[in-house]
């Protein structure tokens, strides 16, 4: 099986055009003692300043600061106090958009795979690559596996509804049909 690392240059899109894509795409995790290769089946976009459902819509701030980074690098934080949230950053610097990688095969739920990939703050503002920088390399590979974009079902986002009528309910949530 041939694949390949994404390049950074696949994130600096927009998130609408990147969430999609990365389903059938493989997160992986590889540190000093193992390497976990999981697809990627359920993706959320969050895009711009005027997405009232994104961490930007208010601003930049400490917390969200990442989301403001060319494309490409990791935005992980925690959420309720208790699960990790892994976002890649899509779009170009000062244009905060990202992707929440809400599930992958297994694991349905983003605090889920976080807690199985042991992904923590740690890994937060590295680039989506093999790098030293955190406690381990976080990467996304291509593995030629193909979805028709027949095969993928949109729905609106999950946990909102705080976003209002029109931006809870964009179908900005992606995952494969089963």
């Amino acid at each position: 099986m041939r694949s390949r690392i994404l390049p950074l240059k696949f994130f600096q899109r927009s998130a609408l055009k990147v969430a999609p894509e990365l389903l059938g795409k493989f997160l992986v995790l590889k540190n000093s003692r193992e390497k976990i290769s999981l697809m990627i089946t359920e993706t959320e976009a969050y895009d711009g300043h005027d997405d009232a459902a994104s961490h930007a819509s208010r601003g930049k701030t400490k917390r969200n600061e990442p989301m403001f980074e060319r494309g490409g690098v990791w935005y992980v934080y925690l959420c309720y106090g208790i699960y990790w949230m892994l976002n890649i950053v899509a779009g170009d610097k000062d244009y905060p958009s990202a992707v929440l990688i809400r599930g992958v095969e297994g694991f349905d739920g983003p605090g889920k795979l976080t807690k199985h990939f042991k992904i923590n703050k740690s890994f937060n503002t590295c680039p989506a690559k093999p790098s030293e920088r955190s406690g381990g390399q976080l990467y996304i590979e291509d593995r030629n596996v193909k979805h028709p974009m027949f095969n993928i079902l949109r729905t609106p986002r999950v946990g909102v509804v705080y976003a209002g009528p029109v931006w809870s309910k964009k179908k900005w949530r992606f995952t494969l049909k089963p």
